[in-house]
This record gives C-alpha cells, structure tokens and sequence, in this order.
C-alpha cells in the first residue's frame, strides 16, 4: 500500500486524484495562521519509496488521470530530483493528463526559465501557491517568509513558461487594522500576477497555532461575517485581470459561495456580495464552517 507519513493535505479539486508524498513537511513551516505541517520536519524522501508508491499503486488503479505531488511545497525540489518522478509517470501512466504540485514563490525564483519549461515538458500542468494577501504588511504580520514582489514574480514567471498557476487568499486574514489594505492590495496583487485560478479562504484559527495566542490577547481582532463581505466586495472592486482567471470562493469556510471567471463575472459577484450584505441568512452559519 501506499505510505503515507502524518496528515496528508491536498487542493479541494484535487480530490480524485493519486496522491503520493515526494517530500515530507513544508521548508517553511512558520506561517502563524497554519497548522498543517507543524507535526512534521521537513525531509525529501527516498526516490526508490516514491517509485514503490507509484508501482503500488499502477498495479491497483487501471486508470490514473490526475497525480498530486504531495507535501507542502514538493516544487522546492531540484529537477534533478524532480525529474525522475515525472519520467516515471509519464512512462508508467501515459492516461495521466495532469500531474500538480505545490510551491512556494521562493521555489520558483530558485529555477531558471529553461528548468521551469522543463518541468513543463515534463509533464507539471499546474502550480497551487499560497500568497495569503497582497500587503507585505501583511505577509510580514503572519510571517509568511515572502515579500508581495515575490509572489508576483513567481507567478507570472510560472504562467509564462506555460504553467498554469492557482493562487490561494485568505479573508480576514488582516482583522480589523488592516482590512482594508489586505483588501486592495489583494484585488491589485491579482491583477498583476494574472493567475489562471484564485481560490479565497476565510479565515479560520485551530487553537494551537501562534496566531490563535494573538486573537486571544486581543492583539487581533477577527472580523464579522459581515465585515469579511465588506472586504470581499473591496477587494474584487480591485481585480483588473486581462486574460481569463477562473474565481472560487466557494470552500467550506467562506460565509457565501462565489464561482465565476474574471473579468466577464466581476459585476455579477460583486452584485451577490452585495445582496449577501443586504440579506445575512444568505450567510453560512458558523456550525458549518470548516477548513
């Protein structure tokens, strides 16, 4: 069977897909608002277990269309490291129509065009990136180990050697000080980086994780579902993309469910926002949240 170490994490759309660990942890691990890896240290693993997983798993699957390289951010891999693995897949499973992989914009500015190309050629289709917010107020306040440009760069760098990018945010994730701030320089952080996928969170705290100590102390304060719309709504006012960028707000955190393609669905969106804030019972209860 396949070898799983720890919880295992992967995108909402990546639900179906195989699952198998490349590396283990986060090279980062310091973010204040994530508990995902905080049980684990980061490690590479062994090709020759990674190579078992994959054999284990063509033996009982006669039809693997998507792959997930787990953990945290597998992209800080070398391709020297990296390439193996996507050889083995595309000669073990030529089914396969999509292999994707999480990264951090530090690990894209690490590798050259020619090397992200590559990993293009090779078989990557898409990168998830957490960018969290556009302020490096913010970035810094939850020490996110990234600077606004950083993310930007990594991005647009990804979506120019033809790897599509889907980028995550998170509301609330300001409070109450800097909403605003986080709100606009989110909407214009997106803009620039033209990503082909957003996905917007809502903030939700698991009490062992440093954040949690803040919100406590009353060092931040969280925001009302009602003042998260309030932040939504700013922050898609500020999203001028040019090409498509296929918009969800649609996790089981968020207080209402947003799906749309930018920029023909803005006006729609930021019409729904808008009535959701007129009409609270269109807002999920709290009982229902999840992360």
């Amino acid at each position: 069977m396949i070898r799983y170490e720890g919880d295992i994490y992967r995108p909402p759309s990546e639900a179906y897909s195989l699952l198998i660990q490349v590396t283990i942890g986060c090279t980062h691990n310091k973010c204040t608002f994530c508990k995902m890896f905080k049980d684990k240290k980061f490690r590479v693993r062994n090709l020759e277990e990674v190579l078992e997983d994959f054999k284990w798993a063509r033996q009982r699957y006669s039809r693997v269309e998507r792959i997930f390289l787990c953990d945290g951010d597998a992209l800080a891999l070398s391709n020297r490291r990296l390439m193996p693995v996507l050889e083995h897949i595309k000669k073990n499973f030529p089914e396969c129509e999509r292999v994707t992989i999480y990264g951090r914009a530090s690990d894209v500015m690490k590798k050259s065009n020619e090397e992200l190309v590559q990993l293009r050629e090779a078989g990557i289709t898409m990168v998830y990136l957490g960018a969290e917010s556009g302020s490096d107020k913010v970035l810094e306040a939850v020490n996110k180990g990234e600077t606004r440009q950083q993310l930007i760069e990594g991005v647009q760098r990804l979506e120019a050697a033809g790897i599509k990018t889907s980028v995550t945010f998170i509301s609330g994730l300001a409070g109450k000080d800097y909403w605003e701030e986080h709100a606009i320089a989110t909407g214009t952080m997106i803009s620039e980086m033209q990503p082909s996928y957003v996905g917007l969170l809502t903030l939700l705290i698991d009490p062992s994780v440093p954040m949690s100590k803040d919100i406590e102390s009353g060092k931040m304060k969280l925001l009302t579902p009602e003042e998260v719309l309030a932040e939504t709504l700013l922050m898609l006012k500020n999203i001028n993309v040019e090409k498509k960028c296929v918009f969800r707000s649609n996790h089981a955190s968020n207080y209402i469910s947003l799906r749309g393609n930018l920029p023909d669905d803005k006006d729609k969106m930021i019409g729904m926002v808008r009535k959701a804030m007129e009409n609270h019972d269109m807002l999920k209860d709290e009982r229902f949240r999840a992360l």
